[in-house]
């Protein structure tokens, strides 16, 4: 009787993983807290709409999903202050992205002079100096919702001359550092700043500054000297009990209009914006707010 043997092939697929280019301007994620009302076309992907990041890795986002790439022992690598490693085996470091989220770092990491893209979320940042991207002059977005920040060193970021879009959200902030002069995002929701925080040019010279987001502070008046390429401009739930004529028009100019401007949200300010009409006549769009 003839013997059947049967040969198994075991084929085991193995993905190819190949890196992925930094993130485009449409899949940016800012956050945006407390808030259900979308920016626009373009900036609806990243504002306050990320994905869960779970430590465990069940739900990861886009700007995270390689760290579960990492050799498991790294991941045990005790993620302190006072750690001698190098950053790119606390963090990923990946095409010139830095990847350094829910790690319980204490302080700016030292970066690759080639990082152009650094992701610093949900740890226990307290301070940031000016000593920390003295040298890091290829930074294009930078990202540090739900840290610690209560202090920015003068000229911390006044060196980024190719810096875009910038994340301070849900920190411990009382005023704003100087911002560089290529903005067109910065996030400063959910801090502690006032008015007297804000200088009065501290936005007049951001010429590409498209979404400023200032909800959920202690501003007692909206800032001044708005750069005529905003778009959207959030400031809900601050003390705004006042505003003028020349806060988004021209008083002497009543032919003026501000065409870019889409969004103005001002609801939970204690201000009835019935009583200020003339402030709006500029303006395709009335502001989100109190009327009467």
């Amino acid at each position: 009787m003839e013997t059947l043997q049967a040969t198994f092939f075991l084929f085991v697929f193995v993905p190819l993983v190949n890196p992925a280019p930094p993130l485009q301007q449409e899949s940016l994620q800012f956050y945006e807290y407390d808030t259900d009302v979308s920016m626009g076309s373009l900036t609806q992907d990243y504002e306050m709409q990320s994905k869960d990041i779970r430590k465990d890795g069940a739900n990861v986002s886009l700007d995270t999903s390689l760290v579960l790439q990492r050799d498991d022992s790294q991941l045990d690598v005790p993620p302190t202050k006072d750690t001698n490693l190098p950053t790119c085996l606390l963090c990923v470091c990946l095409s010139g992205s830095v990847y350094c989220e829910e790690i319980d770092i204490e302080a700016v990491p030292p970066l690759p002079k080639e990082t152009a893209y650094l992701y610093a979320r949900f740890n226990k940042i307290k301070r940031i100096a000016a000593s920390d991207f003295a040298d890091i002059t290829t930074l294009r977005r930078i990202d540090f919702s739900g840290n610690r920040i209560e202090e920015i060193e003068d000229g911390a970021f006044s060196k980024l001359l190719l810096l875009e879009e910038l994340s301070l959200a849900e920190n411990r902030l009382v005023k704003l550092p100087v911002l560089p002069p290529k903005l067109t995002t910065f996030n400063a929701n959910q801090n502690r700043i006032k008015s007297r925080g804000i200088k009065a040019n501290a936005f007049k010279k951001l010429t590409n500054l498209a979404y400023l987001y200032l909800g959920h502070n202690a501003l007692e008046s909206v800032p001044l000297n708005l750069p005529e390429s905003l778009r959207i401009l959030h400031l809900q739930y601050n003390n705004i009990t006042t505003i003028t004529d020349d806060t988004f028009c021209k008083s002497n100019n009543t032919r003026y209009i501000r065409t870019r401007m889409d969004e103005i949200r001002m609801e939970g300010n204690p201000i009835v914006l019935a009583k200020h009409v003339n402030a709006f006549s500029c303006l395709r769009m009335l502001p989100v707010g109190t009327y009467y």
